[in-house]
């Protein structure tokens, strides 16, 4: 019975009823318990309570305060942070609207941890969380290392009971050496992506003010808690403040950002004499009282205050020598720094003299990634050592305070630690080891995408990286969900890495990266980013020369065309790489592209061609061995048969891809063919019908494809028309059309606005229907998309013909002369 009950309990709430039993374990109240394990009372309320769910380093404090083992915990918090999706509806239900693409999440919470030894700075903390409560923004700035980060991070967390809705946190890299500081475009859509915004809502055009408007409209409606640090000015962080509403923001800068009027500095200048010696002694865990080595010895430890020019970050990572080092006296201490040239060399410099050569070789060579926060596998592609060794150094390094933990798993580098990580690998490691161990990292990009891609196919096929050597270690991906997890979490990095490929002139890279993200691009982001991608994949490729690389750089670029609704340059990019295939012996490469121009030539209003070219596909993947492929070809073919009207054909193809053997239940083909044999057999068998059409709609759903989503409901809607079940077709069609108004790709609607029109004609909405076919005809005019324009002729003449049959009559001439094969 327990058990039972533990199934069906909801899983946020159950984790919150267990760390509610450590509490009662440790004795303590919420506010003791919360400085005890290192967070914010008002974060460990909302732990306790089950609006939040905690970073797993949190459940690992409470587990340590009462000596218990956090391990049994693990399942249920990954249940709790990424909770099942719904199931299936029944096959005659309307649906509701739907829920957002995915995984019902918690809110956001990216705040850094907030440092169980924060010291001082109550009179800028009351002037940060005064500027808050007045204006909503306030700015931060002072000296590198003074502490701008850790003051943030502590009002956010203070701030984060007030703003439940997100607790957001973004490095602008503004002071990063080595990295450019983070343009407008990836810092919006970075932020957007934070709050689950689907990236189909997020204009794909515009400029920077369409990104900006939309960001503040999405904060209008949520109270949420911001972090910008390390802006590097006042331009580089106005597009990303918030406009009405509740939320705040939080910036930090080494410069005075004068240039935001409106905003109120903060400015922080080094610790007190007697803040300094508490900062110390508590990050050293040096007991109060004269028994205490600092007590013992106040002239040493006044050095080590001067040492560290009284800068929390240099305290810190002097606190940490001391800390692991019991034996230690603190002239020991001051000898060591003393070796140093200044407070941060100083400090730096002795924290890694403790570490063994492997472990100071892997902390210079951290300096070189390209991204800003990275794992365990990264680290060992960068060392080229075994991921257990990786992970092992790492948590060395994370005593030493040489890097930092934002999250469970993730690593980071103050923006001093980094600087001096990169002097050191400059100064100390040979040209030709640093660019190894740089290739590398993009290796492990590559081949780690391709291993995530494989995990969520979308396409028809999934080809192997032919980049570098395989990395040590690479992530496993269970399923898909796992693979969009790992792909949000590193899609900055991602970009970073292309970047660095590029600049490296690493071209086969930069040629691969693209395509693995093809599937994650398709689910989470817009065409333009894609399209601007492969534009340089197309480069690099002629410069390698290679005619394959460069014929499937313009197959990529087509298809990457062809899904921004730019079919003639889609047709272009289809011809050259036609030519350059032929002869190249191949055939995955040119059974891909055949079913890509299968696509693009029935949108071009083609009839024979498009289910040739699908035919043709489908022998190329069974002569490559690509059983998927086929299946994907043939269920085009079957929905082309379903569009010509050949409704007992296409039911039958589609039945042979349901029947084709597999092993994945959610095998991609099947959603194209179940969506078909649901409209072909609406007539002869509705329950049927309804049954294929929600397995396909369930699918599309969990999968995150929000266009394929809408296809589902449109397809259901014709479907329901066609039972002459009228007000359900309608529901479908306007719900599908609730997620294409989401949409800043106004061409998806073109394959929904005739079949919606068709169902307002026969529901008697004559003046709705031609509506919708008047603006599909607009569309497939500017599209070039010749069977849609065809179509909304047709359903023009259709609504017109008890009005005035002479316009309908030349509508329908129209529709015939559009037609190529007419």
């Amino acid at each position: 019975m327990a058990q039972q009950e533990a199934r069906t309990t909801d899983p946020q709430d159950e984790l919150a009823a267990r760390l509610r039993l450590l509490q009662e374990l440790s004795g303590l109240g919420v506010r003791a318990l919360a400085r005890d394990a290192g967070l914010s009372s008002s974060s460990l309320s909302r732990y306790l309570s089950g609006r939040t769910v905690p970073p797993w380093p949190a459940v690992i404090a409470l587990c340590r305060l009462v000596t218990r083992d956090p391990r049994p915990l693990r399942p249920l918090w990954e249940h709790a942070s990424h909770p099942l999706p719904a199931p299936p509806r029944t096959s005659r239900q309307v649906p509701p609207p739907s829920p957002p693409a995915g995984a019902p999440r918690p809110p956001r919470n990216d705040l850094p941890r907030d440092v169980p030894d924060f010291t001082g700075r109550e009179a800028q903390l009351a002037a940060v969380l005064a500027a808050v409560a007045a204006g909503r923004v306030v700015a931060v700035d002072g000296m590198a290392g003074v502490g701008k980060t850790c003051l943030a991070v502590h009002a956010a967390h203070r701030l984060a009971a007030d703003h439940p809705d997100a607790q957001l946190y973004l490095d602008l890299r503004g002071f990063t050496e080595g990295r450019r500081p983070l343009d407008h475009d990836s810092a919006l859509r970075t932020l957007l992506a934070a709050l689950d915004v689907p990236s189909e809502k997020v204009p794909q055009d515009g400029g920077v003010e369409r990104l900006a408007a939309c960001w503040r409209a999405e904060l209008a409606g949520r109270r949420a808690v911001l972090v910008l640090d390390n802006a590097a000015d006042a331009d580089q962080v106005r597009p990303l403040l918030p406009g009405a509403g509740s939320s705040v923001a939080l910036i930090t800068s080494r410069n005075r950002l004068l240039g935001l009027d409106d905003v109120p500095p903060v400015s922080l200048d080094v610790l007190t004499e007697r803040e300094s010696a508490q900062l110390l002694a508590r990050a050293s865990g040096d007991p109060d009282g004269p028994e205490g080595r600092l007590a013992r010895d106040p002239e040493a430890t006044a050095e080590v205050l001067r040492l560290c020019g009284r800068l929390p970050l240099a305290l810190r990572l002097a606190a940490a020598r001391l800390r692991h080092r019991p034996g230690w006296t603190v002239g020991i201490l001051v000898e060591r720094m003393a070796e140093g040239a200044s407070e941060f060399d100083t400090v730096f410099d002795m924290s890694v003299r403790q570490l063994d050569r492997p472990r100071r070789r892997l902390f210079r060579l951290l300096g070189l990634l390209p991204g800003a926060t990275f794992d365990a596998y990264v680290a060992a592609a960068l060392a080229d050592v075994p991921l257990r060794d990786a992970r092992a150094m790492l948590e060395d390094l994370l005593d030493a305070h040489l890097v930092q933990q934002p999250s469970a798993g993730r690593y980071r580098l103050h923006d001093l630690v980094h600087q001096h990580a990169r002097r050191a690998t400059l100064e100390q490691d040979p040209p030709a080891d640093r660019d190894r161990a740089l290739r590398r990292v993009l290796d492990y990009y590559v081949h780690a995408a391709a291993a995530a891609d494989t995990a969520m196919p979308f396409l028809s096929v999934s080809r192997a990286s032919r980049v570098g050597q395989l990395p040590p270690a690479l992530p496993r991906f269970t399923d898909k969900i796992a693979a969009l997890i790992w792909f949000g979490t590193e899609y900055t990095n991602l970009l970073a890495a292309f970047e660095a490929a590029d600049a490296a002139g690493a071209d086969t890279h930069v040629c691969e990266l693209p395509r693995f993200m093809r599937a994650y691009f398709a689910r989470r982001c817009g065409t333009t980013m894609l399209n601007a991608l492969f534009e340089r994949s197309l480069a690099a490729a002629q410069r390698l020369d290679d005619p394959l690389q460069l014929a499937e750089a313009h197959s990529d670029l087509g298809f990457a065309r062809y899904n921004a609704g730019r079919l003639a340059d889609a047709d272009a990019a289809y011809e050259t790489a036609a030519t350059l295939l032929t002869g190249a012996g191949d055939t995955l490469a040119e059974a891909e592209l055949t079913l890509r121009r299968g696509y693009l030539a029935w949108d071009q209003g083609h009839v024979e061609e498009p289910l040739e070219l699908f035919r043709l596909a489908g022998k190329l993947y069974a002569d490559a061995d690509r059983p998927m492929g086929t299946a994907h070809a043939t269920a085009y073919e079957a929905w082309a048969m379903l569009q010509l009207g050949h409704r007992e054909e296409a039911a039958r193809l589609a039945r042979t891809v349901l029947e084709a053997p597999h092993a994945d239940p959610a095998w991609p083909p099947t959603l194209t063919a179940r969506i078909t044999l649901g409209v072909a057999v609406a007539h002869e068998d509705p329950d049927e019908a309804l049954r294929h059409l929600d397995q396909a709609l369930a699918l599309a759903r969990e999968d995150g494809h929000r266009h394929n989503e809408a296809w589902c409901l449109n397809c259901r809607g014709v479907a329901l028309r066609q039972m002459s079940r009228h007000e359900e077709a309608l529901a479908a069609h306007r719900e599908a059309f609730a997620l294409l108004d989401e949409l800043f790709e106004e061409h998806w609607k073109i394959h929904f606005l005739n079949g919606y029109g068709e169902t307002c004609r026969l529901a008697g909405l004559p003046d709705q229907a031609l509506h919708l076919h008047r603006e599909a005809l607009r569309l497939a005019r500017r599209l070039a998309n010749r069977h849609e324009e065809a179509l909304a002729h047709e359903g023009i003449a259709a609504v017109l013909d008890g009005t005035d049959p002479a316009a309908a009559a030349d509508h329908r001439a129209a529709g015939r002369a559009v037609l190529p094969d007419s």
